[in-house]
């Protein structure tokens, strides 16, 4: 880039940052904190604290709807009401798009794919990818789940064994990381990436930890600089990015994601001309693209096609695999629910066996009360994802649940928001409002999912169990049915075979900020994700009905 070309993107970009600056905020008189620094803002205080932790506080202290600025002086609201979360992301269509560096995010991490997509190139990938997340596919994709949790007992089972100590610390994140990744190979791609049996391929190395040790902590220079990113052009930005040395490690993920993703589409594109096609994700979406190849305005192109396996390995693994380490980590810390859940496990084992079958079905998994509690209140209390960012393309006006105080003493039931207006949606937030969770919306209960009454419905939101989790809407996370598949698969697999105990290292537990959240130990995040827990295995005698 020449001299002449930077100088006139800083002309350009201290222009916007002056006119901002000049501006007043349309939001003057909505409560939000005092910014200790006008050219961050808040920005460090939300992504650089632990998960949740700025949300919280200010949630508490300015309630659901919550003024805060970015760099220079610009607004931003950050929102956790029921109403307005459904208006922006459940029935307002592409009113609120996401923003340029949310884009920017998912394009680096993933290429441009359903999460890069937005509008009507998100309406048309979209479109293409849903005949293989349907429930019925789901539900054809669980032994493949089933076999990946299998073989993972398999190994602790033989570690265990041979080990003069009844308990073993395991470090159940890079297990969970390597096990749902072998699984999302298995029935996204029909393939084995090996991690389990230590066979593993240099793009399954590369995938553990890889948000911690790209993304987290992120710097104040980096968040400065992703901010400010709202000013420039999207090509300017994506030819900054795919020139910066600290990306370098992702640059290598994302090449050999792309050279594994092409030799899969093209052995799947020769087994479909040969009339034998799979039933893996990968495989039902080149055979749904090969039959919109008469409309080019329909159909993936190859870089497109190519991008959603980057897509898939990346959420299907990383979040089930997060969600999952979590799910155990309150388990340890919770023996009674580990207990019930083993119980209600042991006696679902009895009524297979009395009726002549071997295996958990689909059906089983979800009569299982106790096992769905604990589901629930994990992707409850331990969102993976973390800020849904947003701008709104037009006008809009967002209801609220609840009416808001402004600094001024006026009453809004309503909030006016002009074109331009920058949200952060807070799953964390949200997931934890005492209006919809209850009191004790900040502990960790399985009873909540399962006494009538203790979920408020009133403002219905997202695609399960009135979860931010999965976002909603168009733009609700594709793949939530395989997440929750998986996750009961995994955990009936686990508690059924072994028991977890907290260990010392849990006090020092992070819920690390990457962009996702990610377990870390305070003082060692530059060793990545780690969750350090006691396991044994469990007994299966009759003392325990």
């Amino acid at each position: 880039m020449d001299f002449s070309t930077v100088a006139i993107i800083s002309i350009v970009l201290g222009a916007c940052i002056v006119y901002k600056i000049t501006k007043r905020s349309l939001f003057w008189n909505i409560p939000g904190p005092k910014s200790n620094s006008f050219v961050l803002g808040h920005i460090c205080e939300l992504l650089q604290n632990q998960v949740g932790l700025t949300d919280f506080e200010w949630q508490k202290t300015y309630g659901d709807i919550v003024r805060f600025k970015g760099s220079f002086g610009s607004d931003y609201i950050m929102i956790s009401d029921p109403k307005a979360l459904q208006r922006i992301f459940q029935t307002s269509g592409y009113r609120w798009r996401k923003t340029p560096q949310r884009r920017e995010f998912s394009r680096l991490v993933a290429g441009k794919g359903l999460a890069w997509a937005d509008g009507d190139v998100h309406k048309r990938q979209r479109k293409i990818m849903l005949p293989g997340f349907s429930a019925p596919e789901a539900k054809n994709l669980y032994p493949f789940f089933s076999s990946a949790a299998a073989t993972l007992c398999s190994r602790w089972t033989d570690i265990l064994s041979v080990s003069p100590e009844q308990r073993q610390p395991f470090d159940v994140s890079d297990w969970m990381s390597r096990a749902t990744l072998d699984a999302i190979g298995q029935a996204a791609f029909d393939y084995d990436f090996g991690a389990m049996t230590d066979q593993d391929t240099e793009l399954s190395k590369l995938y553990r930890s890889l948000m911690v040790k790209i993304f987290g902590p992120p710097s104040k220079a980096a968040l400065l600089i992703l901010d400010l990113f709202r000013y420039v052009p999207n090509s300017v930005m994506e030819f900054i990015n795919d020139h910066n040395p600290r990306m370098s490690l992702l640059y290598r993920v994302n090449s050999l994601a792309e050279d594994t993703a092409k030799r899969l589409v093209d052995t799947k594109s020769d087994l479909l001309l040969q009339g034998k096609n799979k039933k893996d994700i990968m495989s039902l979406l080149v055979k749904a693209n090969h039959e919109a190849s008469q409309n080019p305005k329909v159909r993936l192109s190859e870089a497109e096609l190519l991008a959603q396996m980057r897509v898939l390995l990346f959420a299907g693994h990383e979040t089930s695999g997060t969600s999952l380490t979590f799910g155990l980590f309150e388990l340890a810390r919770h023996p009674d629910f580990q207990t019930r859940l083993r119980k209600e496990i042991r006696i679902m084992e009895k009524n297979i066996a009395e009726r002549g079958d071997a295996e958990f079905t689909t059906q089983d998994l979800d009569s299982m009360p106790v096992l769905n509690a604990v589901v629930k209140e994990t992707l409850r209390f331990h969102p993976v994802a973390v800020h849904l960012f947003r701008v709104a393309v037009d006008d809009d006006v967002l209801p609220l649940s609840k009416p808001i105080v402004t600094t001024t003493g006026e009453l809004l039931r309503e909030l006016i928001v002009p074109k331009g207006t920058r949200i952060v949606g807070s799953i964390p937030a949200y997931n934890r409002n005492k209006d919809v969770f209850g009191d004790d919306a900040f502990e960790f209960n399985i009873d909540r999912w399962l006494k009538p009454g203790q979920i408020n419905n009133a403002v219905t939101l997202g695609v399960y169990a009135n979860l931010a989790t999965f976002s909603a809407g168009i733009r609700s996370c594709i793949g939530w049915r395989f997440a929750v598949l998986e996750i009961q698969a995994f955990l009936v697999e686990l508690i059924r075979n072994f028991e977890f105990t907290a260990t010392p290292a849990l006090d020092g537990i992070r819920r690390e900020s990457a962009f996702l959240m990610a377990p870390t130990i305070e003082g060692e995040v530059d060793k990545g994700s780690q969750m350090p827990l006691s396991v044994a295995l469990a007994r299966r005698d009759d003392d325990e009905l």
